[in-house]
């Protein structure tokens, strides 16, 4: 009897990343998702650090089984940028907890052969691409095999920050000689990191019009809307029990009765890395309610797409007319948008996009800022204008989300695969000894 509830065929590109561990318990543990393998790039850190990293992280996760390959360790034409600011060293700094990798990375053949070879082994239509990273190795994944374009459901990837009242969500700002300025890039004034990094590839993905068709990019814009608060920090590391069919007797609590137990390795490893993430951004970016959590709401936006949860990933914004601090431009008056459409029943906003590509990778934080139009906009993403008809209608475009209604059912779906991932690591000996 066939499954009436096939799963998702999802490779993820990654470069771990706090942010990018929560990714991947998503795609590990969502019972609707099949995780074909994982692919590292430089980003974060180092391609060594990336792919030690993902090693470690599936182990932690109890799953070394899900092949890794190593990728790309710098972009084409640039030298290797890495977020140790906000990531540390190794690119996961903030944890002792994190195990000794009990499998290697597979060397056999490159990491683009490999994505090739596991997206054309399932079916036309059902396999996704999510990158949550440098965009390196998907760029040369869709150049050197550009059969894959038609073959794939989709690709989704974040990365990018548009501004200009794209969203009201709070972008951050940066301590400029005791005066913070508002921004709308998290590397540069006008740049997000993954984009930034190897702004070619960004351009060569987002410019291609059949694979923008196929297209969903989740900018800072979006991802700001989701922040890790100190509330999501204490339900991490312990859960809510369920609730008692009964009351207890004597007026005593449940906590009382039955005191919670302490966290597990995992959790506490996860509310570390989380801790440390929260850190950085409020020391970096001025953002104190707790950081965005990017990475996983480029597989969650997958799961809305498709039905299997509803997240509400919408295509319009409340605050559309309000323009960014950091931007005077609108997207959404310079597309020729009012900003009213709804998205619904498959049919969503396209934008086309382009990234600017002109300009040298600064060496220094004060370098990376600079006036609009001035030689520090590489890595910018720019909406140029809607898309009429969007896709299946010959329209293309990518599609850009602006807004998550339901945030909660997101920490509530993660939440549960941690859970999950908990389970699935008893009996492997994977935090023997703690």
């Amino acid at each position: 009897m066939a499954d009436p509830s096939p799963k998702i065929p999802l490779w993820l590109d990654c470069d771990p990343g706090h942010d990018d561990a929560f990714a991947l318990v998503l795609s590990l543990y969502h019972p609707r998702i099949h995780l074909l393998g994982v692919s590292t790039v430089h980003g974060n850190a180092s391609l060594a650090s990336t792919t030690a990293n993902a090693l470690s992280l599936l182990t932690a996760f109890g799953r070394p089984d899900v092949p890794v390959y190593p990728g790309a360790a710098k972009p084409f034409c640039r030298g290797a940028v890495h977020a140790e600011d906000i990531h540390g060293k190794t690119g996961l700094d903030g944890t002792s907890l994190l195990p000794t990798p009990t499998s290697a990375a597979k060397t056999e053949k490159s990491a683009i052969l490999a994505m090739r070879d596991a997206l054309l082994a399932q079916e036309l239509g059902t396999a996704w691409v999510v990158a949550t990273g440098t965009l390196t190795n998907v760029a040369l994944l869709f150049a050197v095999f550009p059969e894959l374009v038609a073959h794939i459901g989709g690709l989704s990837i974040m990365g990018g920050a548009i501004g200009g009242g794209f969203t009201d969500a709070p972008m951050g700002k940066v301590d400029g000689d005791g005066v913070w300025r508002g921004r709308v890039g998290n590397w540069s004034e006008w740049a997000e990191f993954n984009v930034y990094c190897d702004p070619e590839s960004a351009h060569s993905l987002l410019s291609n019009p059949a694979l923008a068709a196929k297209t969903t990019l989740i900018p800072l814009d979006l991802t700001h809307q989701v922040l890790a608060t100190q509330t999501v920090l204490d339900s991490l590391l312990h859960p809510s029990p369920h609730p008692s069919p009964s009351p207890p007797s004597n007026h005593h609590s449940p906590q009382d009765i039955n005191p919670p137990s302490p966290p597990s390795p995992l959790r506490t490893m996860l509310h570390s890395l989380l801790s440390f993430f929260a850190h950085t951004y409020a020391t970096v970016f001025g953002i104190t309610q707790g950081p965005p959590l990017h990475d996983p709401l480029a597989v969650a936006v997958i799961l809305d797409v498709l039905g299997v949860e509803e997240f509400g990933f919408s295509d319009t914004s409340h605050s559309l007319d309000a323009p960014d601090s950091s931007d005077s431009s609108n997207p959404s008056e310079s597309s020729g948008s009012s900003g009213s459409s709804e998205s619904g029943a498959g049919v969503h906003v396209r934008y086309e996009v382009q990234v600017i590509t002109d300009g040298a990778h600064a060496l220094l934080v004060e370098d990376r800022e600079g006036e609009e139009g001035g030689k520090n906009e590489v890595g910018r993403t720019v909406v140029v204008r809607e898309v009429r008809g969007g896709k299946g209608k010959g329209g293309g475009g990518v599609r850009i989300p602006r807004g998550i209604r339901k945030v909660e059912r997101f920490w509530e779906v993660l939440f549960e695969c941690v859970a999950r991932a908990e389970e699935g690591t008893r009996g492997k000996g994977v935090w023997e000894g703690w």
